[in-house]
């Protein structure tokens, strides 16, 4: 009994586990020493698999081992040894019938998971005019009924059922196509019209060429009519509904051509909308009259009976068409006033977002939706568009919504590209003051992990400009007008490519003296100065580069911002950059004469040598050092020839910042003086002597 139990166990868990054989299905027959055996074997459209010798095996429906065991039972009034033969299945699709209104109907294979809107793009697609809340799907002879236009409206899933192999999927054609499937033609659309509906004149209704029309001045409407060829048979011209800024009017069309007065001719201007109704006796435009206009199946004039909504009045006009927008319907009244409706909004959260109720004389129209292909982006207006302009892929006028956020907007440009500077991104709004720039730091946003309620407001009519960094850092001498001042740093002097360069926080001095090429070879390292300009009062600081490149000690990097000035020095004018006290100058007779940087550890001798030595005329028994101090200054000779045969007996003299150190030359020694003398008094009495001859 316990034995089976456990062998119904284990047939009941093989039951539920195991793989189902379903139409498309793809398995392998293994028959060893059977040729025809060697290639797999397809599942058809009916459940069966066709075998060698035994002809149709119904499997469909059928675990694997089910399936093998029927086939062994069928292939042995045939074959003999059936000890090794085998059933596996290689692969699990499914095949539907796709019939109706689609481009390409027939028998589709499709993987298990598969969903009607895979069904359908496998079957071509659908063609315009298919009725997309009325498909049908017929499982094992029972029909089911598909709303696939809820499905496109909202995006839920569970509204589509899960294909299985063997269904059949039909799409009706819509019932407004009639009998015969025709296609628009070119001819046909621009007799529709030749403006857009804010610039030009929307005639619909009874008339024989009804669209938008551009409008010319001292236009009427009898000249709109005649634009549009003029009305119907069917036309009621007693009743005829003219729209201008909101407001209604009604126009006797027949009254008008019988008297003659110009008076009667209601005022139009570009954005005005003309409807003539058709010709009902008992249609009341005085009671409860609500005129529909527009991208609806069915625009006209309709009674509104006491409790119907707005939902029951488009709907009685036939819903909007696919080309609707069905977030801009407007509301027409005859006080003048209008409001907008958003029926995507509605159908999310109809609590917060409630519809109107109507009043006799309203008059609804359903937009166009706004196609972005077009060259033209004047049907979106001013309070619906944003601009984007600078370093983004795509940029240009985009339709905008309030729960739209600044990342939206970016993201429906493109995004940045890589030439963008994310660091400085300007927002231009519409009007003067203050307000009117605001500045954003993308980057700083994204590094840091930004809250997303930091993000600046957008507003209709808004510009967002993106600049663009310089190309190159090394020429960027046609760029830097793009950078703004507030984040450029400015580098001069003795370094390979001075010019100002764009900057940003995670940069530092050295990476701008990089960009600019680095110092020179005439470059005074430990002179670089940088001037701050960020600050209220002037500053400059001193930046000894040699210094940090002998100790590697970060600390002596200073901090620059955007503003900031480098100016790196030449090397050979260290005495513009030392006060008179910090040095030491040497004259006279030796070979490089100048300022020389004073250290406590310099002696007359190392000043010396570090001018080149004294010249060959010098006069080295008298070299004169004056001290400069409190007191005055003092002078003192120093014989160098006495120091250099004894030094013990003539030690050096102290030197100290500012003094002057003076090398005469041997001409002005006191025997080269006397003996001038001498030739001087000589010269003297020889011409004495000579004129006394003459």
């Amino acid at each position: 009994m316990t034995r089976l139990l456990l062998a119904l166990f284990l047939l009941f868990s093989i039951s539920i586990h195991a793989q189902v054989l379903s139409p498309g299905d793809v398995v392998n027959l293994q028959l060893p020493g059977e040729e025809a055996f060697n290639d797999p074997f397809v599942v058809n459209d009916n459940g069966q698999l066709l075998l060698p010798e035994v002809g149709a095996v119904y499997v469909g429906g059928m675990a694997e081992e089910e399936a093998q065991a029927l086939i062994i039972e069928k292939l042995a009034t045939v074959y003999r040894n059936l000890d090794e033969f085998s059933l596996s299945l290689l692969s699990s699709e499914i095949r539907v019938r796709v019939l109706g209104y689609v481009n390409e109907p027939g028998v589709v294979t499709l993987d298990p998971d598969a969903n009607v809107q895979m069904a359908l793009t496998a079957a071509g697609g659908l063609k315009p005019g298919a009725q997309l809340d009325k498909m049908q799907l017929t499982r094992d002879g029972k029909v089911s009924s598909i709303d696939f236009k809820l499905y496109l409206d909202t995006g839920d899933l569970s509204l589509l059922p899960e294909l299985e192999g063997g269904d059949t999927l039909f799409v009706a054609a819509s019932p407004q196509l009639g009998n015969v499937e025709i296609n628009f033609d070119a001819a046909s659309l621009v007799e529709a019209g030749d403006a857009d509906q804010q610039d030009g004149l929307t005639l619909f209704g009874e008339f024989r060429n009804p669209g938008t029309f551009s409008y010319k001045d001292d236009m009427t409407v009898v000249d709109a009519v005649m634009r549009a060829g003029g009305v119907t048979r069917y036309a009621d011209v007693t009743k005829i509904r003219v729209i201008t800024d909101g407001a209604p009017t009604l126009f006797d069309l027949k009254a008008y051509l019988d008297s003659g007065e110009s008076s009667t001719l209601p005022a139009i201007k570009p954005g005005s909308i003309i409807f003539a109704p058709i010709e009902v006796e008992e249609i009341s435009t005085t009671q409860r009259t609500v005129y529909i206009m527009g991208e609806v199946q069915s625009p006209g004039a309709y009674e509104n009976s006491t409790g119907a909504g707005f939902v029951d009045v488009l709907a009685n006009a036939g819903g909007p068409t696919r080309f609707a927008d069905t977030t801009q319907i407007r509301v027409l009244r005859e006080a003048g006033d209008s409001f907008l409706i958003n029926l995507v909004q509605f159908s999310q959260d109809p609590r917060r977002y409630p519809l109107p109720d109507l009043r006799p004389g309203d008059v609804i129209f359903v937009p166009e939706k706004i196609d972005f292909n077009e060259k033209s982006w004047l049907k979106v207006t001013g309070d619906r568009a944003i601009k984007i302009i600078g370093a983004v892929y795509n940029p240009g006028r985009f339709e905008w919504e309030k729960s739209m956020n600044f990342l939206d907007v970016l993201a429906h440009a493109g995004g940045p590209n890589q030439e963008a500077n994310l660091a400085n991104i300007r927002i231009l709004r519409q009007g003067g003051g203050d307000n009117n720039l605001t500045r954003f730091n993308l980057e700083a946003f994204i590094n840091e992990g930004g809250d997303f309620a930091k993000l600046p407001e957008l507003y209709a009519g808004d510009t967002i400009i993106v600049d663009e960094l310089p190309k190159d850092p090394t020429d960027n001498k046609a760029s830097w007008v793009r950078q703004s001042a507030e984040d450029s740093i400015y580098v001069f002097g003795q370094v390979g490519a001075p010019g100002r360069y764009a900057f940003n926080s995670e940069l530092g001095i050295l990476d701008i003296l990089a960009a600019a090429d680095g110092p020179n070879g005439d470059a005074n390292l430990r002179q670089i100065r940088i001037s701050h300009r960020d600050q209220p009062t002037a500053n400059v600081s001193k930046f000894d580069m040699a210094l940090y490149f002998e100790t590697g000690d970060e600390s002596l990097l200073p901090a620059v911002v955007p503003g900031d000035v480098i100016y790196v020095p030449k090397l050979d004018a260290d005495w513009l950059d030392k006060p008179a006290d910090k040095v030491v100058r040497l004259m006279g007779e030796v070979r490089a004469p100048g300022r020389y940087t004073f250290s406590q550890e310099m002696s007359l001798l190392d000043l010396l040598a570090e001018a080149g030595g004294p010249t060959e005329i010098a006069y080295i028994e008298r070299i004169m050092i004056v001290n400069s101090s409190c007191c005055g200054d003092e002078s003192q000779a120093f014989n160098l020839r006495d120091y250099v045969n004894d030094p013990a007996g003539h030690p050096l003299p102290m030197l100290r910042a500012g003094d002057t150190v003076y090398v005469p030359n041997k001409e002005d020694s006191a025997p080269s003086q006397i003996r001038q003398g001498l030739r001087d008094v000589l010269s003297v009495v020889t011409l004495i002597v000579l004129g006394a001859a003459l």
